[in-house]
């Protein structure tokens, strides 16, 4: 009954909509139509191998798009047209900002510079000749356009070939050419040929010719050696090209102001602020950065051709250092001449402006943990750049905070945490060669902190914990992360008669809490194209690998302790991937898939507590509690509402998220989203089960909670909706949730009518730091 009520409601609320939508027809201007859009239809000599991509071309340049659509109505329009009333409401004013869109009239609609753009269009992608025309069609209120062309036999490539000149820049051409992109067969591109152009004007510049230029090069089509529509492509120099582009520079010196003031004038090269490290001068009145080791970021030496991409990647290298604030690499021309036929010469001079050396900072927080824990606290800290005048940062922090959890039913779970760190970060690859790695120099990183936290009438943890290893970009978008030395050490003390119950009743979890020693090697990878705002449709993608115990089996000697404490034996493995949309107005729609797994062997029947997988919450599937959903349809069997979720979690999990973000006011976002996910238990239990001295609730646990092929079933869903304020990328997060759908219900009660139905907590707000991803 409840979801014929749903269903019900749905087409009750889509018929409205489709009522009012169809109403704009009142609203449209005396002698205005309404355009609705055109259509192109494409006429082809022959057969054309991708006539789907040059009809998506020709698309792309009809103008200007209507009105969108949402299942045959115009919603968007209907909010623009009533906001516009004397006495519009707030309602219509929200959905207008948020949604609306101006008309677009066919007065607006342009045909005869459509079919111009569709001719120009058709001769750059070598159908020269073609024809084009347009039909308008008015209904009432309501035009369109079709467009049509007819498209003869294309010109394809026959040959493509260099003229010669004594030049040495056309030797440079000659050897660039076999790498080209065109071929024999290939359709005339406009778009192919100024590709090319980029392409051998970025290897002259890797050659050498620091002034070179793409308008330089010239291609010339040759029809008349033809009849059957193919071309012949020459390439060539313009006329009169300029001496100091035609000749490749070499350059002549290098000088590096490692301690260079922006406001401040360059230094005197005196031998008294002058240091010489493989003909390189590195000039500061007082040691700043020791040359020896600047001197390994450097990717071109004295006596080598002027190359583009090694400066560049020089830069990177040095501004990745991260004790600079300004790098900049100039170049100035000292022989222009060539006369003695090795071209000219350059002077490159390296600026670097330092970053502040020490800061000490000092904040108030409003900590958001992943786990629903929030609350404020401080942090202090104190940094050091450069502090062994080779680019290291070595920081210390300390943090304190008191946390509450408000997503949970329960106030009463409360937390004290505090903590204290020490991080050195060395811009090398100890003790690999910087040389090895071009386009950034790894970071070596060595960290060393202790940790506690007090569990408000349950326990107290506390940790040791140190790391070992290195981060290193790829390239634009590529991160890695390794440490091949990660060692944790924790400690649970202070436990409560209530929580030693709880570890009694549940196997699973007081195995957990007993390994305390976790050392292995941790490895992630990254690909982030969020950063660039550019892309319209970027992608994220990142997978962690966690691997422990397999060094310390080694000396162990069989057992399962080493220095009197038991360690953890696992793999774990995890995957989220992000696909975004993005379009006007700061609109976003983001979907995400998240999968992880670990495997405890070994000495290890299950992940430690810490490692373990959970759902639900701010960062998760929103509409349910902190570990409050699983594993699979367990639900605890228990009337305090504070102990559920440390029972709830697992080794396997699953999770999809669909978001669509959309701009309100100024510095305030909304945005909708469905959340569904779960965590399951993978592995044989069957032992524990069958020991009668198990108690019900972890034999119901380990039953409920197993991984089955009808797992689908065992999904938890929500939807809901949020507010974000988002300053400077610094977002709070509220959002309101729903479960639409809940696991641990009996099998035909587990649909649930969002925020109108029956379902317990059918409400959950979320106030949380940050975007959920």
């Amino acid at each position: 009954m409840k979801n014929k009520k749903f269903t019900y409601r749905t087409l009750l609320c889509l018929a409205l909509l489709f009522v009012y939508s169809c109403g704009i027809k009142k609203y449209i201007p005396e002698g205005e139509q309404l355009y609705t859009g055109a259509t192109l239809d494409l006429n082809y000599e022959g057969e054309l191998q991708d006539s789907k991509r040059v009809k998506a071309e020709l698309l792309n340049l009809i103008e200007p798009n209507p009105n969108t659509k949402f299942l045959g109505m115009k919603p968007a329009l209907f909010f623009h047209y009533k906001a516009q009333r004397e006495k519009p409401g707030f309602l219509y004013r929200f959905l207008n900002k948020s949604f609306g869109e101006e008309p677009v009239y066919f007065s607006d609609v342009n045909p005869e510079r459509v079919e111009e753009l569709i001719l120009n269009r058709l001769d750059n992608n070598g159908f020269f000749y073609s024809e084009s025309e347009s039909e308008t069609v008015i209904d009432e209120q309501f035009a369109s356009v079709n467009y049509s062309a007819k498209l003869p036999a294309p010109y394809v490539l026959e040959n493509y070939t260099l003229e010669s000149d004594t030049l040495p820049m056309y030797k440079e051409i000659e050897k660039l050419l076999p790498e080209t992109a065109l071929k024999k067969g290939d359709r005339f591109d406009l778009d192919l040929l100024k590709t090319e152009r980029i392409r051998l004007n970025n290897g002259l510049k890797q050659k050498g010719f620091y002034n070179s230029q793409e308008d330089l090069l010239i291609f010339e089509a040759d029809t008349n050696q033809y009849k059957n529509r193919k071309f012949d492509l020459f390439l060539r120099l313009k006329k009169e090209v300029p001496s100091r582009a035609s000749i490749p520079y070499t350059i002549d010196s290098i000088t590096v102001y490692p301690n260079y003031t922006i406001e401040g004038d360059t230094l005197p090269l005196t031998k008294e602020n002058v240091t010489q490290v493989d003909s390189i001068d590195f000039v500061q009145n007082e040691l700043y950065f020791k040359p020896e080791l600047l001197e390994s970021y450097l990717l071109f030496n004295e006596g080598d051709l002027y190359d583009a991409n090694t400066s560049k990647q020089t830069s990177n290298r040095l501004s990745a250092l991260g004790s600079y604030k300004y790098v900049n690499i100039q170049y100035t021309e000292l022989d222009t001449t060539g006369t003695d036929g090795n071209g000219g010469s350059l002077a490159a001079d390296i600026y670097l402006a330092p970053l502040t050396k020490r800061s000490i900072r000092a904040e108030l927080q409003a900590v958001s943990r992943s786990n629903g824990y929030t609350g404020p606290g401080i942090l202090l800290s104190h940094t050091n750049r450069n502090v062994f005048n080779g680019g290291e940062t070595f920081s210390v922090s300390a943090d304190f905070s008191y946390e509450l959890q408000l997503s949970n039913s329960n106030n009463n779970l409360s937390s004290i945490a505090g903590g204290l760190s020490a991080d050195l970060i060395i811009p090398r690859s100890i003790p690999f060669s910087p040389s090895r790695f071009k386009y950034a120099v790894p970071k070596t990183k060595i960290s060393l902190g202790v940790d506690f936290l007090q569990r408000s009438d349950l326990f107290t943890l506390s940790s040791v914990n140190s790391s070992f290893g290195y981060t290193w970009k790829e390239n634009q978008y590529v991160y890695h992360t390794l440490d091949p030395i990660s060692i944790n050490y924790s400690r649970l003390s202070n436990v409560t008669d209530e929580f030693q119950e709880i570890l009694d009743d549940n196997e699973y979890l007081s195995q957990s809490f007993e390994q305390r020693f976790i050392a292995g090697l941790l490895y992630s990878f990254t690909y982030d194209e969020v950063s660039n705002l550019s892309k319209e449709k970027p992608i994220y993608f990142s997978t962690n690998f966690d691997l422990a115990g397999n060094a310390l089996s080694l000396f162990s000697g069989g057992s399962n302790t080493i220095f009197g404490s038991e360690y953890a034996q696992y793999a774990k493995v995890d995957a989220d991937l992000r696909l975004y949309l993005r379009w006007q107005k700061e609109r976003t729609l983001v979907s995400r898939i998240y999968a992880g797994w670990g495997i405890p062997y070994g000495n290890s029947s299950t992940l430690p507590f810490v490692k373990q997988f959970y759902s639900g919450g701010p960062y998760s599937v929103r509409a349910f509690d902190i570990r409050s959903i699983g594993p699979g349809s367990f639900y605890p069997d228990t009337e305090d509402d504070s102990t559920d979720y440390y029972d709830q979690s697992g080794n396997l999990k699953l999770e999809a998220n669909v978001e669509y973000r959309f701009p309100l006011f100024s510095y305030l976002k909304g945005a909708f989203f469905v959340d569904a996910g779960n965590v399951w238990l993978t592995g044989d239990y069957s032992s524990l089960v069958e020991d009668e001295s198990t108690s019900s609730s972890s034999v119901s646990l380990f039953t409920d909670g197993k991984f089955e092929k009808d797992w689908v079933n065992e999904v938890a869903a929500g939807v809901g909706f949020g507010l974000r304020l988002d300053i400077q990328s610094f977002v709070i997060r509220l959002d309101l949730a729903s479960p639409l759908r809940i696991p641990y219900l009996d099998e035909n009660e587990r649909w649930n009518v969002p925020f109108f139905g029956n379902a317990d907590n059918n409400m959950t707000l979320n106030f949380a730091i940050g975007y959920p991803f």
